[in-house]
């Protein structure tokens, strides 16, 4: 059987691992501290995701390779582009389908709603235009023939494992102990989220699926509600009470002197300011996938952030 290659061990790279490995997959997790998930089926491997030398060593007969790495939020422009082009090469070497995890950014500002996977890709700001650059490429080079590609967009991510997002630990933790969780943007613009496991699992489908590849799918997502709302599903299922509140932007500046991550967020700010609406019609019909509903979702959560915090208290 043909195992898989996984690039980056952080929540996409290690859902899909386990998703793969659970199906009877032998899978390699590839990452610079040679973490990840354990699991029978699972090899857990050490190099450096720049270095296509490595990258094809581990990915020789490897039916699909999964693009899971995230450079540090303010290092994309210098990052990401070794990365990609390792991974691209990798993939013209072996054969392996690339697979790549995905986001909305290269839409940029002012894009119709709801996003669809054919809508033009104008962002101009230093991270959007950068993933748009590494979707045309993929998209490119599939069509000449160089190699077999395929991603998968995603909004700002939560579920278990999930903490450095717009919905992890500035957020959930609050939620349990009762206290005001503040959003960026306008807290009642409606705004899609994807849920953990409903990314992997898209992932896997597109990478094993010829109807796939050469094309770009969006992960599909519970129907669209405001980040008020996230919120309040979120504390029903802690049995708390919401509180929202919003973070001016303004304070990006101040923040982003401790955070770089926050101030990066300047660019993004319209995502939390405007309806950020998905449409994965597209994915749903042709792969059978559907979104897992938000209070259900919320409740696995809330789980495992309540897990989390009892082990950290021991």
């Amino acid at each position: 059987m043909h195992h898989h290659l996984v690039v980056g061990a952080g929540p996409v790279g290690s859902g899909v691992a386990n998703l793969l490995a659970e199906a009877g997959t032998p899978v390699t997790v590839l990452s610079r501290r040679g973490t990840g998930p354990r699991h029978p089926l699972i090899t857990l491997a050490t190099a450096d995701a720049t270095d296509a030398d490595a990258l094809t060593a581990h990915a020789t007969e490897a039916a699909a390779i999964y693009n899971c790495a995230n450079p540090p939020y303010h290092r994309w422009a210098t990052d990401w582009p070794p990365i990609h082009q390792a991974l691209m090469t990798t993939a013209e070497r072996t054969g392996a389908v690339l697979v790549m995890m995905d986001n909305l950014y290269s839409f940029g500002p002012n894009s119709t709603m709801p996003m669809r996977e054919g809508d033009a890709m104008r962002a101009t700001g230093t991270k959007g235009a950068m993933r748009a650059k590494m979707a045309a490429d993929l998209l490119q080079a599939h069509a000449q023939g160089r190699l077999r590609a395929t991603f998968a967009r995603a909004s700002d991510f939560f579920g278990a494992e999930v903490i450095g997002s717009a919905f992890g630990e500035r957020v959930v933790p609050r939620v349990l102990a009762g206290k005001k969780a503040s959003m960026l943007g306008k807290p009642d613009v409606p705004h899609s989220v994807s849920y953990m496991p409903d990314v992997a699992r898209t992932l896997v489908a597109i990478a094993a699926d010829e109807r796939a590849w050469g094309k770009p799918w969006h992960v599909p997502n519970a129907p669209a509600v405001s980040q008020r709302q996230i919120v309040e599903a979120l504390a029903r299922a802690a049995g708390t009470q919401a509180k929202v509140g919003a973070v001016p932007k303004a304070a990006l500046s101040v923040l982003g002197v401790f955070a770089p991550m926050m101030r990066e967020l300047k660019e993004t700010w319209y995502q939390f300011e405007q309806p950020w609406i998905t449409d994965s019609t597209l994915t749903e019909t042709t792969f059978g996938l559907a979104a897992t509903p938000l209070d259900e979702a919320a409740a696995t959560t809330v789980a495992w952030w309540r897990d989390r915090q009892l082990v950290g208290a021991r």
